[in-house]
């Protein structure tokens, strides 16, 4: 009786990491269909500005009033053009990040995600008036980022200045 019920369970665990593996990849082929969303219309400046973040936690700026949004723009040592040509050499070397529009003021760069192909938009904008290099960054799905918008311009503020 004992060899019938044990051949009753057969292992799956073969057929079972093939379908996991099956479906990881179609994740990693579709991915980019069903979670990049479409491009934002309120990227750019208006007035000056960079757009005001959503009221969800996955965005961070240096122009919000919001105390959990904000974060410290970037402080140029040099000459403002030569530091934002600088800047976008530092996201042209980033892996998952596709630099749209680059002027000698602003740079708008697509930052996706690996596994998933979720697509952040980050934008820096040099304000010659403050001397300051102001960021956004924001997802363009879902609420939260669990900080990954915060993390990566603090990684770029790294490396920005490291090579100053």
């Amino acid at each position: 009786m004992d060899n019938y019920r044990n051949s009753l369970y057969i292992d799956h665990t073969g057929t079972r990491g093939f379908v996991i593996g099956f479906i990881h990849l179609l994740l990693l082929m579709f991915g980019n269909m069903f979670f990049s969303g479409k491009r934002p219309k309120n990227l750019g400046l208006k007035q000056g500005k960079l757009a005001p973040c959503p009221n969800s936690p996955n965005c961070v700026a240096s122009q919000t009033k919001s105390e959990k949004q904000f974060i410290e723009p970037f402080d140029p040592k040099g000459n403002p053009e030569q530091e934002m040509s600088r800047l976008k050499n530092i996201l042209c070397n980033m892996k998952g990040v596709t630099v749209i529009t680059s002027r000698k003021d602003y740079i708008h760069a697509e930052c996706r995600t690996l596994l998933m192909g979720f697509v952040d938009d980050l934008e820096f904008f040099l304000d010659r008036g403050e001397g300051l290099i102001h960021v956004r960054s924001v997802s363009r799905l879902g609420y939260s980022d669990l900080g990954k918008n915060r993390k990566r311009v603090e990684m770029i503020r790294r490396l920005f200045e490291i090579r100053q």
